[in-house]
């Protein structure tokens, strides 16, 4: 069986670069949604062009064009959305929604995989406000997706390591420091970390496997199942010192998400609760519903958190 012709909406993105390069490196047919509406955003432009560079095809479409889109989605057997709306309620779901109703009206596509990426939105009805707001809207799209009866995959690839990593699980901070690390509460609870190129190999090999068929896909690197208590330990290791250690508890934390901060800094900081204070991403079973990356694919020699760090050497 040949391989799928790929369309990935959002290929300038920080993730979308990545599913890009992954699709072409795989030998996937690989097109690329050329938004008309991208103006003069000259080093997006010039992404795409080292694209098509690289044997992709770029194709101009609109989110405000209903055809173009279906047009778009009729050249490919899967469409991956990799649709950045960081902190920008209503947004992302608007786009995201628009090419669902593409891809029912075209009728061809034998699997959609929405932008998702991050933590399972089916497992946060409990989410910490207003971050939940992110997850309730991705259901909102799951939701239109499966009435639609798209068959699907959704990607749960939970932190990205150069958020996370590189700031030491700290909010606000993307680069190591190596002298102070702020930790949260007791900093023992468990995260997962992703080296976002692993996470678009990962995805791009679900997309013609019939065991991810209308599943959720969990990417669980087991080297990179860390608490922050252990990625300090981790940089320590590698510098070669100490680092001076304070610590923010949780009440002290959600004061601050409720403080005088703008919405999308208490959105983040809330998603930054879940995650290093109730421990939201490896405190469940994956259940028949879902597969496990790693188990999928062993093939992939994925990059442990302490290769990745090196980088910040």
């Amino acid at each position: 069986m040949g391989k799928s012709k790929v369309l990935i909406v959002g290929g300038t993105g920080y993730l979308g670069k990545r599913l890009v390069r992954a699709s072409l490196g795989l030998g996937h047919e690989t097109y690329v949604l050329q938004r008309a509406e991208m103006g003069v955003e000259i080093e997006k432009v010039e992404l795409l062009l080292s694209f098509k560079k690289q044997g992709a095809h770029l194709v101009c479409a609109s989110f405000n064009d209903h055809n173009t889109l279906v047009e778009a989605v009729k050249l490919v057997d899967v469409v991956i959305s990799a649709i950045s709306g960081v902190h920008i309620r209503s947004h992302q779901i608007l786009l995201q929604l628009k090419l669902v109703d593409a891809i029912k009206q075209a009728g061809n596509i034998k699997r959609f995989l929405p932008s998702e990426f991050g933590t399972d939105p089916a497992r946060m009805e409990n989410a910490t406000e207003p971050g939940r707001a992110t997850f309730d809207d991705k259901m909102v799209v799951r939701k239109a997706i499966e009435e639609a009866k798209i068959p699907f995959t959704y990607i749960s690839a939970n932190c990205f390591a150069g958020y996370f990593l590189g700031g030491l699980c700290q909010p606000g901070s993307i680069l190591p420091s190596k002298d102070h690390v702020l930790l949260l509460g007791d900093a023992n609870q468990k995260a997962i970390y992703v080296d976002e190129d692993d996470i678009a190999m990962y995805t791009m090999k679900t997309i013609d496997d019939p065991r991810t068929l209308n599943k959720t896909v969990y990417i669980r690197p087991p080297k990179n199942i860390l608490s922050q208590r252990e990625v300090v330990e981790i940089w320590e290791k590698l510098i070669g010192k100490q680092l001076t250690k304070t610590s923010i508890s949780a009440h002290q934390f959600l004061a601050k998400i409720k403080g005088e901060i703008s919405y999308a800094e208490q959105v983040g900081l809330s998603h930054y609760y879940d995650v290093c204070y109730e421990g939201c991403l490896a405190n469940f079973e994956i259940g028949k519903d879902g597969e496990e990356a790693c188990n999928l694919y062993p093939e992939i020699n994925y990059t442990t958190a302490e290769d990745y760090m090196k980088r910040y050497l």
